[in-house]
């Protein structure tokens, strides 16, 4: 039988759109990669469009490469690109709610 520090426990997270989340746990040999982690996922099946395109990776929110290896419990991220830059978004939602509406400009309560 195998010693428990011979594999690992890895989730593989991707969001194909906003508040959709597809989560696939994994035991994996240990001294995995996340390229290993990837192609055992199954993500490539569900989502086959991403196999045509590069992919921008992180493990628990930071940037990884493929030949990064994971430890055990580790979280696979495949990020999507973002559709609107964040700067622009809020400069919009500023000019949609009026300049008293945010920031130093909103409304205060009146001493009394």
């Amino acid at each position: 039988m195998a010693d428990a520090t011979d594999s690992l426990r890895v989730t593989v997270a991707y969001s194909p759109g906003p508040r959709q989340v597809d989560l696939w746990e994994l035991t994996l040999p240990a001294g995995a990669t996340v390229a290993e982690a990837l192609a055992s996922s199954g993500l490539f099946e569900a989502h086959p469009a991403l196999r045509e395109q590069p992919l921008a990776l992180a493990v628990w929110g930071r940037h990884a490469a493929r030949v990064q290896t994971l430890r055990d419990r580790d979280r696979v991220e495949v990020l999507r690109p973002l559709q609107v830059d964040p700067k622009v978004a809020r400069r919009e939602r500023f000019v949609k709610q009026g300049s008293r509406g945010t920031g130093l400009f909103a409304k205060k309560p009146r001493a009394r």
